[in-house]
C-alpha cells in the first residue's frame, strides 16, 4: 500500500523478492501469475484506463467477432451447395459492435480483473511508468504527482501502437486505425486499406463480407515478407470476393472534404469513404527512461532481449510486442511467463523455431519454420513441395479448394523445416506440422502417419506423400 507520505510505494514483506510489471496486458499477466506462484510479490502498473492489453480490448477478441460474423455473412450470400439458396444477410453493425464489447468486458473481467482481485500477491497501481534506476520506478498518477516504486525485478510489457505513415495530409483527416475499424457501429459504402500484412487484410476481407466495398494499396504485394505464393494466391481468392489489390501502390497526398477521403496514388486518384491505415505497429518505449538504466533497443525502439527475455541491464526483462519478437499473443504470454521464471531463480528459455502462425483471412494463411528463402540464406540444400488444395478430399466434400499446402525440408536429411498453408481452416492445420518439426520428423515419417479420412488436416499427409510418388495416382485415403 501507499505509505503516508505518498511518494513512495510498497507491497513487499521484509525478504520478500519484488517484481515490477509495466504493463497488463498478456505477457504482464503471465508473469505475473508466475512469479506470484513462485513466491514473489507482484506490482502491476497500468496507465491506461482499463487493463488487458491490446488482445482482449482491440486485438484478437473483438477481430474474430467480426472476422466469424463476417464469414456468415458471406456464406449467406454465396454459399458452394446447390440445394440451398442463397439469401442477401441483413446486417446491423451497431448490434454487432454491442456483441463485441460485451464479450471483450466479460473477458477482461474473468481473465484479468479477476485474477488480480483474488490473488493477494499481485496489487495493480494506476499511473505511467519510467525508470529513476535499474531498482527504482517512477509511477505518475492521474493528478500528476509521482510515486516511487522499488523493485528488484522489472518486466517492460507495455505492447506496441499503430503506426502512421508521413502521407502528406493524413494529419488531421478522420482516418481509422484498426481500433476504430473493429468497434465502428455504422458501415461505410466504401473503404481502402493502405497496408498489406495481417491486420489489414483481415479487415479488409470482413469488410467487404459486410457489404462495404473495399481497395487496399499494397507497397509491394500482399503478405510481402512471406513466402510470394501465399500473397499470390490470397490475392486471386481476393480478387474472386471482389476486394481491389493494387499491387505497389502508395499514396501520396490525402485529403478529406467532409464526406469522403480522396487519396492521389502513383496509379491513380481513389476515393472513399473511409480510410483505414494499417501499417505496422511500433513499440511503446519511448516515454519508460530506458536511457537511465542502459537498455537498449533497435531503431524502431523495440527492446533488445535474449532467449531468457533479459535486456541488456540483468534485472530488467521485455516481452511481448514491446519486444523484438513476433507480435503475436500466445508469445508474449509464453515471454512472460519465462521471464517470471528467470526472475525468481530458474532457467527457462524461450524458443521460436517451430512457432506457428496464422492470419485470419478465408482461407487462412498459417506458417511455421522457415520458408525456401530463409532455409536457402541459413545454408539449407533444400526440397520442397506444394499440393493444390483440390488434392485434399475434405476439401472437395467442402467445395472450398482454394489454396494450397507447401513444405520445405533439408534435401540431405528429409527433416521437415518449414510449412506455408493457405486454406479454408488452415489455422486448423498448422499445429500438427508444428509438432511434427518440433519432434524432427521427416518427410517419410510424415507420410506414413495415420491420418482420418476427410479431415483438412490429412493434406499435410498427403503433401508428405508427394515427396516420394503423385498422389493423383491413389485411391482415396490410401496409406
Amino acid at each position: 500500500m501507499p505509505s503516508n507520505n505518498n511518494d513512495t510505494f510498497s507491497s513487499v514483506e521484509s525478504g520478500q523478492l519484488h517484481v515490477a510489471i509495466i504493463g497488463s496486458g498478456s505477457g504482464a499477466f503471465a508473469c505475473a501469475i508466475k512469479a506470484a506462484e513462485n513466491g514473489a510479490s507482484v506490482t502491476m502498473i497500468e496507465g491506461a484506463d482499463i487493463i488487458g492489453g491490446c488482445c482482449v480490448n482491440i486485438g484478437c477478441v473483438p477481430s474474430k467477432i467480426l472476422i466469424r460474423a463476417a464469414q456468415l455473412a458471406h456464406q449467406q450470400r454465396a454459399n458452394p451447395f446447390d440445394g440451398i439458396a442463397d439469401n442477401q444477410p441483413k446486417i446491423n453493425r451497431s448490434l454487432l459492435a454491442a456483441q463485441q464489447t460485451a464479450l471483450v468486458e466479460e473477458l477482461r473481467s474473468a481473465k484479468y480483473q479477476r485474477i488480480i482481485d483474488n490473488n493477494p500477491a499481485i496489487t495493480l497501481l494506476k499511473g505511467y511508468a519510467r525508470f529513476k534506476n535499474q531498482n527504482t520506478l517512477l509511477v505518475r498518477d492521474s493528478d500528476g504527482a509521482d510515486v516511487e516504486v522499488h523493485t528488484d525485478r522489472t518486466l517492460i510489457a507495455t505492447g506496441a501502437t499503430p503506426t502512421i505513415p508521413p502521407i502528406n495530409g493524413l494529419i488531421g483527416t478522420p482516418y481509422w486505425t484498426s481500433t476504430d475499424a473493429l468497434l465502428v457501429e455504422e458501415l461505410p459504402d466504401s473503404l481502402i486499406v493502405i497496408g498489406s500484412s495481417v491486420v489489414a487484410i483481415e479487415i479488409a476481407q470482413a469488410y467487404v463480407r459486410l457489404g462495404c466495398e473495399v481497395t487496399i494499396l499494397a507497397r509491394h504485394t500482399l503478405l510481402y515478407a512471406e513466402d510470394p505464393l501465399l500473397g499470390e494466391k490470397l490475392t486471386e481468392c481476393f480478387e474472386k470476393e471482389g476486394i481491389r489489390v493494387l499491387k505497389n501502390t502508395q499514396a501520396n497526398d490525402i485529403s478529406y472534404d467532409g464526406r469522403s477521403f480522396t487519396l492521389d496514388t502513383n496509379t491513380g486518384i481513389l476515393k472513399a469513404d473511409k480510410l483505414l491505415v494499417s501499417t505496422g505497429r511500433h513499440a511503446n518505449t519511448a516515454q519508460l527512461g530506458l536511457e537511465n538504466v542502459a537498455v537498449e533497443t533497435d531503431n524502431s525502439g523495440a527492446i533488445l532481449v535474449n532467449n531468457k527475455m533479459q535486456t541488456s541491464t540483468a534485472n530488467i526483462y521485455a516481452a511481448g510486442d514491446c519486444a523484438d519478437m513476433p507480435q503475436f499473443v500466445y508469445v508474449a504470454a509464453a515471454a512472460g511467463s519465462r521471464a517470471a521464471i528467470n526472475m525468481t531463480g530458474g532457467d527457462a528459455k524461450l524458443d521460436l523455431s517451430t512457432m506457428p502462425a496464422v492470419i485470419f483471412t478465408d482461407p487462412q494463411v498459417a506458417t511455421v519454420g522457415l520458408t525456401e528463402e530463409q532455409a536457402t540464406t541459413q545454408g539449407y540444400e533444400i526440397i520442397s513441395r506444394v499440393l493444390d488444395m483440390d488434392n485434399v478430399p475434405r476439401a472437395l466434400a467442402n467445395f472450398e479448394t482454394d489454396g494450397f499446402i507447401k513444405l520445405v525440408a533439408d534435401k540431405a536429411t528429409g527433416k521437415i523445416i518449414g510449412a506455408q498453408i493457405l486454406a479454408h481452416e488452415g489455422g486448423e492445420i498448422i499445429q500438427s506440422a508444428a509438432l511434427a518439426m518440433h519432434n524432427n520428423m521427416t518427410v517419410n515419417g510424415l507420410a506414413g502417419q495415420l491420418f482420418p479420412y476427410l479431415t483438412m488436416v490429412e493434406g499435410l499427409k498427403l503433401c508428405a506423400q508427394t515427396f516420394s510418388k503423385d498422389v493423383k495416382e491413389l485411391s482415396c485415403c490410401a496409406g
